[in-house]
């Protein structure tokens, strides 16, 4: 009888090994479903946001034209002053901004510049 206790534990041995790659196998399969599902969410993510971006930019534009059209006939030279002066302090700050993010990144990923 140790023969045939043998066959039934290696067939056994096998359905579970059989079992346990079907398992991994569908895990893996879950695992890549998930990834593509997240991925899609992140393009979805970026594109939306680009777009406001570019609906924002758009007001902004607007909103600068038209304070150039309403004193156009009267303070032309310095309506455009003033919108180029107002553009100014906020590049300088988006231009400080990214100086903390360079500097938070170079001392969190330990680089040089």
């Amino acid at each position: 009888m140790a023969p045939a206790s043998r066959r039934g534990l290696r067939t056994a041995a096998a359905q579970l090994g059989g079992t346990l790659l079907g398992l991994g196998r569908t895990r893996l399969e879950l695992a890549a479903v998930e990834f593509e599902e997240a991925r899609a969410r992140a393009t979805e993510r970026l594109v939306l946001a680009l777009i406001a971006g570019l609906c924002f930019a758009l007001a902004v534009l607007a909103a600068s034209m038209l304070v150039v059209v309403l004193f156009w006939d009267t303070h032309r030279i310095a309506a455009l002053c003033a919108v180029t002066i107002v553009y100014a302090p906020a590049f300088a700050a988006t231009l400080a901004e990214l100086e903390r993010d360079r500097e938070w990144l170079a001392n969190r990923f330990g680089g040089d510049k």
